[in-house]
């Protein structure tokens, strides 16, 4: 009984069970369609934004894309009118080149007429003069040529002086421009240097003590140091000669070495020379390196530099060489600057130029040749060698920087003051510049003056007249330039005069 009532018991949970089961899954289903209704409308909702959006943006791009297209067309409209103007241009270019050849082909029609009428011109009057003078073909050739030979040089005369007038105006006002302010941006002192140096001495007994027990210690001194060591009745000095400058400022440090030290013998000479020569040396080497810091000149080779520094005991007409080197980088790169040129290259060459005068008395040779050839051992730009070689025109300037070296070069050396000669050397030049003037025809008297730095010459007018004096001014200076070196410039000074005299009576 109990196990009936179970039983119908159990079938009633599974029969209600079942059925609260379907009773939601039925519920649910519904409610599934439902989500999926709503998400099929709201799908659709979304694709047609989407294709609205797209719809726009489409839109967009086809106005900009039509914009560009309209920009693109209006440019190609202006290089199309451009291209047409020019085209217009062109044929009317064209039309006026014909216009111009149509009048030359006339001019030469003209030329040609007019030398017909020249040629029967001449010939008539090859005829006539040799009607009226009664010579032969020969002789009346060589009496035309004379005299075309004279009004061609009156000519040619006259032309040289308008283009030398002309170039002169212009070049000199350039030049002066710029000499003027390389030189007014440079100023510089001079001590003037000679073959000897004077050491002072505390008292006349120290003489004595130079030259030794029967001279032994002046003999050593002079064997090592390589000078001439002259102790004379000068008061309280002793004077060191000696062609080489180095030497000579060895020895001139070493004996005020020995002045003071006051051991004066064989055995301390020899040790205070060796240290005077370490001291030199390291002179050389540090005015090298100054020089080049102060000219601005970069990544020289050593060995270069301490032939630089060499050139501080050098000097050439009583001019300190270094100082020259320093001069005429500095005007060389200034001027190059103004010229527009390479003006480090030009700095590099002045300071170099004059090397080979450390080696002259060396190795034989003009000192701008050897100079060139220490550079070129030493890596040097073929640029920079070609200026030193050329700075004395010993080789042809390869370039206007070399040139401008050269002109450095004068004005460093030329300046008053700057330099002094010999007076024979001096006498000789200017017996020099008064023969070459005085070798030419038409020409009465000369005079050097100026300290040479001008010959006046005084020319016979009735020979010589103002075009023809033009000419002789240009012909005598070159000679003077392949002839005579001189520092700086000549001027070559032409005067002709006329005068009529009479005597009341």
């Amino acid at each position: 009984m109990y196990i009936t009532i179970i039983l119908i018991g159990i079938l009633i949970g599974f029969f209600s069970a079942n059925f609260i089961a379907k009773t939601k899954l039925s519920t649910w289903q519904e409610t599934g369609k439902k989500i999926i209704e709503n998400a099929k409308k709201d799908a659709e909702s979304i694709k047609k934004e989407a294709l609205l959006q797209a719809k726009e943006e489409s839109y967009q791009i086809i106005r900009k894309s039509e914009a560009e297209c309209q920009q693109k067309r209006n440019k190609l409209e202006g290089i199309n009118e451009q291209l047409i103007k020019k085209s217009n241009s062109l044929v009317q270019k064209i039309e006026m080149i014909e216009s111009k050849q149509k009048q030359i082909d006339e001019k030469e029609k003209e030329v040609e007429q007019k030398t017909k009428e020249i040629n029967q011109l001449h010939q008539n009057q090859r005829d006539e003069l040799l009607r009226i003078s009664k010579l032969n073909l020969e002789e009346a050739k060589q009496d035309l040529l004379s005299r075309l030979e004279k009004e061609l040089t009156h000519e040619a005369g006259k032309i040289i002086k308008d283009i030398e007038e002309k170039a002169k105006e212009e070049g000199e006002k350039k030049a002066q421009n710029i000499l003027s302010l390389a030189i007014q941006r440079y100023s510089s002192e001079y001590t003037v240097e000679s073959t000897i140096s004077v050491v002072s001495l505390p008292n006349e007994e120290m003489k004595g003590r130079i030259i030794g027990r029967e001279g032994r210690n002046i003999r050593t001194f002079e064997r090592i140091a390589g000078v001439d060591l002259i102790v004379d009745d000068t008061p309280e000095a002793v004077i060191i000669s000696g062609f080489d400058p180095v030497r000579r400022e060895i020895a001139r440090i070493a004996l005020e070495k020995l002045i003071t030290d006051g051991r004066i013998q064989p055995s301390r000479i020899e040790e205070v020379i060796d240290s005077s020569k370490k001291i030199v040396e390291n002179n050389i080497r540090e005015e090298g390196e100054k020089a080049v810091f102060e000219t601005n000149v970069r990544n020289l080779n050593p060995r270069l530099v301490n032939i630089l520094g060499k050139l501080k005991y050098r000097t050439s007409y009583g001019q300190n060489v270094l100082q020259h080197s320093k001069e005429v980088a500095y005007f060389a790169g200034i001027m190059a600057n103004e010229l527009g040129l390479n003006a480090n290259l030009c700095r590099r060459a002045g300071l170099l130029h004059d090397i080979g005068k450390s080696a002259d008395m060396e190795v034989e040779g003009p000192h701008a040749l050897i100079g060139a050839d220490i550079a070129r051992k030493n890596g040097e730009l073929p640029e920079v060698i070609n200026a030193i070689a050329a700075h004395h025109e010993d080789e042809c300037p390869e370039s206007a920087e070399a040139v401008l070296i050269q002109a450095a070069d004068a004005i460093s050396a030329s300046r008053p003051g700057a330099r002094r000669e010999m007076l024979e050397t001096y006498i000789k030049r200017l017996q020099q510049l008064e023969e070459i003037a005085n070798s030419f025809e038409g020409v009465e008297k000369s005079y050097a003056i100026q300290a040479g730095r001008e010959i006046r010459i005084i020319v016979n007018p009735i020979e010589i007249d103002d075009y023809l004096a033009a000419k002789l001014s240009r012909d005598i200076s070159k000679k003077v330039e392949r002839n005579i070196d001189y520092p700086g410039q000549v001027k070559i000074n032409v005067i002709r005069e006329t005068r009529s005299i009479e005597y009341a009576k």
